[in-house]
């Protein structure tokens, strides 16, 4: 059985600024990965939406390796899982693609496993995979075909997801103001993004965090976290977003329908991957 090259790429511009943990991913990625691509860095301020797929394309077909992960500059994989996860790229040498669970962390003692993303992409034997899918226009298809958990294999592998976890409030509405204005140009209304200013995009992100960090009642201890981000974990300021969640870490009401949908989520996915894996023994 011959090496396979891995490659990963990732996106971002001026990541110190908009407070990207840029560092500590592209150092998870270089430990595992033969190959890192980094595209984006010359990303407009006002850009449109379909050049996110078209960035995501451009990563794709720079890289070289025979599996090609996509990877956003907020997400890792924990060192513990890396051989776990090169033996699945061996297993499945003749899919096109693979699913990874997504471990969604706002603040660092709790977690939700929620969507399963096809991210993991087998370049070699499908070159011809396009990331110009779904609703955000980037998602991979091939033969015109979405990749998904319904017709690919889902891994017992997790992305680790920060999402704005190190951010303060004025950069993630800046962001959100951008992107909101984006998806206006590109489909003629907001959507659930709120409105064209910063403060209007904030406030619509800011309510659907709140539902979603509900169904966040997985507990985690600063140790679980991947290696890369414990130490920026412990020092997290009451500016940045992961310290309380703006206030909803001691605010929010979770309900007995919250836990029931959290641990169904949790654990059909997992049940999920069981039956699939067993099928394919």
């Amino acid at each position: 059985m011959g090496k396979l090259k891995i490659s990963i790429f990732t996106s971002y511009t001026n990541p110190e600024k908009r407070m990207d943990p840029w560092v500590e991913s592209l150092q998870c990625y270089r430990e595992f990965a033969d190959e890192v691509v980094v595209v984006g860095e010359d990303w407009e301020y006002e850009f449109s939406f379909d050049h996110i797929g078209k960035t995501f394309q451009q990563g794709f077909e720079e890289s070289s390796g025979d599996w090609v992960i996509k990877m956003d500059i907020d997400t890792v994989f924990h060192e513990n899982d890396f051989d776990k996860l090169r033996s699945y790229l061996y297993k499945y040498k003749d899919v096109p693609g693979l699913c990874l669970t997504k471990k969604q962390i706002f603040t660092p003692e709790r977690f939700h496993t929620k969507a399963r993303m096809c991210f993991v992409l087998n370049k070699k034997k499908f070159p011809n995979l396009l990331l110009n899918g779904g609703g955000d226009l980037c998602d991979p298809t091939l033969n015109g075909q979405l990749l998904n958990e319904n017709n690919m294999p889902t891994i017992s592998v997790p992305f680790w997801n920060y999402d704005s976890t190190f951010k303060t409030r004025d950069i993630i509405a800046e962001d959100r103001g951008r992107f909101a204005r984006a998806w206006k140009r590109q489909f003629g209304n907001y959507g659930n993004r709120g409105g064209g200013s910063s403060e209007e995009a904030f406030e619509a992100w800011y309510k659907m965090i709140e539902e979603r960090y509900k169904k966040h009642i997985f507990k985690l201890k600063p140790k679980d976290h991947p290696k890369y981000f414990q130490n920026k974990i412990q020092n997290l300021n009451h500016n940045q977003f992961g310290y309380d969640a703006f206030g909803l870490k001691e605010n929010i009401q979770r309900t007995t329908e919250d836990y029931y949908e959290a641990l169904k989520e949790k654990y059909y996915s997992e049940f999920k991957i069981k039956i699939k894996s067993f099928r394919n023994i």
